[in-house]
């Protein structure tokens, strides 16, 4: 039965310190869950080798029996038919056991991939929304392909052919010693011992030309990505041939790597092919002076040249074989430092979890800085009770939407406390916390799937009836059936191919399906017209009945309606009360009114 491990992961890797017997290390307990398939494929393995080597044995033994001095008719009587029958057979087991290897080991090594990838997949899903905002979506993706590509690379070449060269360099080796003088073996032994320290040492020093390659291959893709996600902006500004020369000059330093790394290996192959071709001359010299003063007999000399093809052959693939396993390790240890990442934002042992029911929001003497040296939010305290709604107003840059961060908990405040129904949140599991809050964002970002599976993302179990009714509340319906392909319009990379309102309804809908007990409107209706807000302002007062409401406008004619409106100004609070209160004070708040009503009286008249 197979058992579940959870490998610790390994620390961020230090370009000048290898840590490949970690990762070897955190990759051991993924194949030994499935021990039974890996101590069979290792004696099918040992199997074939057996059999490999017993090939020229048997050959031997052919060849010697037609050698003798015998008659034609009388040689074909020496050789036993059973001997023939054993030479093929081994033939035939050799693959046999190879292809049972095989067979066997596979789902080893896919299950391997498929539960690290998972496990880095859920790991980036943890992290905190700092560590998406300052890592580049590109490198990021190529790290965890690579990772994930070379988890298959290492145990396919540790497992395929590293373990079954050892083998049968062991048994060549062997036969060697214990058949012919102790020169056979020491000739070889010499050999490996100079052909493995050559290919470490120059492997080494190509390792880190292809860290190099790596880095700067991931600085290319991570700038062409970021290009071309930003297509409207190039395109606005006319500067195509702007990015094409940012492209270049990375593609232009990675040409350099990859040609000063294919130098590298072309001085290892010929390196490796010159220890092996000596190797071979002295071998066979010593078979040679062997027939020749009848110490050794032809069969012998076949035997020799037979295993030196065999251990040949491995040889010459054992220099790539380790520079691919070196290379596999750099990239997983790459991955495996990205499943390292600090959590910033973790729950506690003892968090619990959200009870269902109303939720009652309070910020507690809230300071909050994304950086040490400039802090956000300055002793901002307020309270939105159950079913209430509470309005944020301010200029862009007083930390508005720093308050809905901070409620979802993507970053913990540096002083004060942010509670639900009388509990710190960061005394809550997140995924309780989470479930029970709702947000239109201002910046709405869909996925590149159809309208219906944006919508229903809210609530990935919604009925087709529920998405519509969404639909329909959000008032986008009736442009979704006016498509060709209706709710299974795709709507592009990142929702490009809606305009801003659409995409707006959309995320709407999805938080009415999603039917939280906590709902935030951050900037909901900044992307319409004034028409359309109307309606869609008056559909979000109508669900907002019940729930525990945050508004976060710009627009003032917004939160007319709010319970209290909070006037946000450099991180602080300076002013709050309801809409009439705040104009009779006659403070920022009337002043923000009247400019905005003039601004709009100007437009009517454009």
């Amino acid at each position: 039965m197979r058992r579940t491990y959870t490998p610790r992961a390994l620390p961020a890797p230090d370009a000048g310190q290898r840590r490949d017997w970690q990762t070897i290390r955190s990759l051991l307990p993924y194949i030994w869950a499935y021990r039974g398939r890996v101590l069979f494929a290792l004696a099918c393995l040992i199997a074939a080798k057996l059999a490999n080597v017993g090939v020229p044995l048997v050959f031997k033994e052919v060849i010697d029996a037609f050698t003798a001095e015998r008659t034609p008719q009388q040689a074909a009587l020496a050789v036993p038919l059973a001997l023939l029958a054993a030479y093929g057979l081994l033939r035939f087991s050799m693959s046999l056991f190879t292809e049972l290897r095989e067979l066997v080991f596979t789902r080893v090594t896919q299950q391997a991939v498929r539960n690290i990838a998972l496990q880095v997949f859920r790991h980036l899903h943890a992290l905190s929304l700092r560590f998406h905002l300052e890592r580049q979506t590109g490198g990021l993706t190529r790290d965890i392909e690579r990772g994930t590509r070379s988890i298959g690379t290492l145990i396919s070449y540790t497992i395929y052919s590293i373990l079954p060269t050892l083998v049968e360099v062991g048994l060549v080796i062997g036969i060697l010693a214990t058949r012919y003088e102790a020169s056979f073996a020491w000739i070889t032994v010499g050999a490996l011992v100079l052909y493995i320290t050559f290919t470490v040492l120059v492997t080494n020093w190509r390792t880190q030309l292809r860290r190099e390659v790596n880095e700067i291959d991931s600085a290319a893709n991570s700038r062409a990505i970021d290009s071309l996600l930003n297509y409207e902006t190039v395109k606005y500004f006319n500067n195509e041939d702007y990015e094409a020369r940012r492209y270049d000059q990375q593609m232009q330093k990675w040409e350099a790597a990859q040609v000063k790394s294919q130098m590298s290996l072309s001085l290892l192959n010929l390196g490796q092919a010159a220890i092996i071709a000596v190797t071979v001359t002295l071998i066979m010299w010593r078979a040679a002076v062997g027939v020749t003063s009848g110490a050794m007999t032809v069969g012998d000399i076949v035997l020799v040249n037979g295993l030196l093809i065999q251990l040949y052959i491995p040889l010459n693939w054992l220099g790539v074989l380790y520079r691919e396993i070196r290379q596999a390790l750099t990239d997983i240890e790459r991955m495996f430092a990205l499943k390292a990442e600090h959590r910033e934002i973790a729950d506690t042992p003892d968090a619990a979890p959200l009870a269902a029911g109303p939720c009652a929001v309070r910020f507690e003497h809230v300071g909050f800085s994304y950086e040490t040296k400039r802090q956000i939010l300055f002793d901002v305290d307020f309270a939105i009770p159950a079913g209430g709604t509470v309005a944020v107003v301010g200029h862009s840059g007083s930390g508005k939407s720093t308050l809905s961060r901070l409620l979802f908990r993507f970053y913990d405040v540096q002083s004060g406390a942010v509670k639900v129904n009388g509990t710190d949140i960061r005394r809550l599991t997140q995924a309780s916390l989470r479930a029970a809050i709702g947000i239109v964002p201002q910046d709405t970002v869909l996925f590149n799937e159809s309208i219906y599976y944006n919508i229903q993302y809210g609530r990935p179990d919604a009925g087709r009836a529920d998405v519509i009714a969404a639909a329909q509340a959000a008032h986008i319906h009736d442009f979704v059936e006016s498509l060709p392909e209706k709710y299974d319009t795709r709507v592009g990379e990142r929702g490009l191919k809606l305009s801003g309102g659409e995409k707006q309804r959309v995320a709407i809908a999805r938080a009415l399906l999603k039917n939280p007990p906590i709902l935030i409107f951050d900037e909901a209706t900044s992307a319409l017209d004034s028409k359309s807000e109307k309606a869609i302002q008056d559909e979000l007062e109508r669900i907002a009945v019940g729930r525990t409401t945050l508004v976060i406008a710009h627009r003032l004619s917004t939160v007319m309606n709010a319970d209290e409106i909070l006037v946000l100004d450099q991180g602080r609070i300076v002013e709050r009360g309801t809409h009439r209160a705040l104009l009779e004070r006659g403070g920022a708040y009337a002043q923000m009114w009247a400019l905005q009503q003039q601004e709009e009286t100007e437009q009517e008249a454009a």
